[in-house]
């Protein structure tokens, strides 16, 4: 199924991608088994996993990183449901607060509730490979869609599609994901976090093409390290002219003082020729 299939599931009415309304087993939290076999398939092409890298680099710029947060990428999120284990790794996910963590062991895999907060958002970029990020397969081992609303239930899922440069945001509403409209400037405002999610055209990386980016409140965009150095070197060229301009200032204040010390000097003699004795005081 190409992904345009897969789109015609979401739109226009989001009505049409509820899942069959089967009976979901029983779901657990347990922790992955230690001799659980994770998939080691391949990112897809090396545009994903800078995708999430920047979304990640901004807000640890910003100070909106904290340690109690986890933000993985393609990294396996757990349930058993029924006595199956079930792993989904999304390309981009945001945790706000999970449980202490050794620093010396590496973490294989999330559980929700048992290891700290479910998912808050979950992203997906699509490949020309991929497809499944819409599907609402409700049988093991379930469709990534029927996977972060039905069990997960994830309160964001967002959908990009780089090739277009699209962006679907979806929340969970009753237990069922409602597209979400963004504004003027095509952004998403998400309460959680304060902040807007976004699509942006611009170079990063040596490459030229339509990335998701943060802003803030007030409009700011959240800005990446090379950005930040850029924004730095402008401020002290900015700095340095200003500098530059206070000394010219300065310096022809000094010229024009001269020079009126000088007329008035001239003038002083002038008047002392003529028998004149008048002291000129500067003002």
């Amino acid at each position: 199924m190409t992904v345009a299939l897969h789109r015609e599931l979401v739109y226009p009415d989001s009505d049409a991608v509820s899942p069959p309304k089967h009976a979901l087993p029983q779901v657990t939290w347990n922790k992955l088994p230690e001799d659980f076999i994770l998939s080691e398939d391949p990112v897809d092409n090396n545009l994903q996993p800078l995708l999430a890298e920047a979304l990640r680099e901004s807000l640890e710029l910003a100070g909106l990183f904290f340690e109690s947060m986890l933000i993985a990428t393609n990294f396996g999120i757990c349930a058993t449901v029924a006595d199956k284990t079930v792993v989904k790794a999304p390309d981009w996910v945001y945790i706000p607060e999970v449980k202490p963590h050794p620093e010396s062991i590496i973490r294989r895999s999330y559980t929700p509730n048992v290891e700290g907060d479910r998912p808050l958002i979950a992203l997906e970029f699509i490949s020309e490979t991929e497809g499944t990020e819409y599907s609402i397969n409700p049988h093991y081992p379930y469709g990534k869609w029927y996977f972060y609303e039905r069990i997960l239930q994830v309160p964001l899922y967002g959908i990009f599609h780089p090739q277009t440069g699209e962006l679907d945001l979806f929340r969970l509403v009753d237990g069922k994901y409602e597209s979400q409209s963004p504004d003027e400037n095509k952004r998403f405002w998400i309460t959680e976090i304060s902040l807007f999610l976004g699509t942006w055209d611009g170079k990063r990386s040596q490459l030229s093409t339509t990335w998701l980016r943060w802003w803030d409140q007030s409009g700011n965009l959240l800005l990446w390290g090379n950005e930040r150095i850029e924004q730095e070197k402008l401020l002290v060229v900015q700095e340095r002219q200003k500098a530059e301009q206070e000394r010219l200032r300065a310096e022809s204040a000094e010229a024009q003082l001269q020079q009126e010390r000088a007329i008035r000097q001239r003038l002083s003699d002038r008047l002392k020729t003529l028998g004149i004795d008048i002291e000129l005081n500067e003002e």
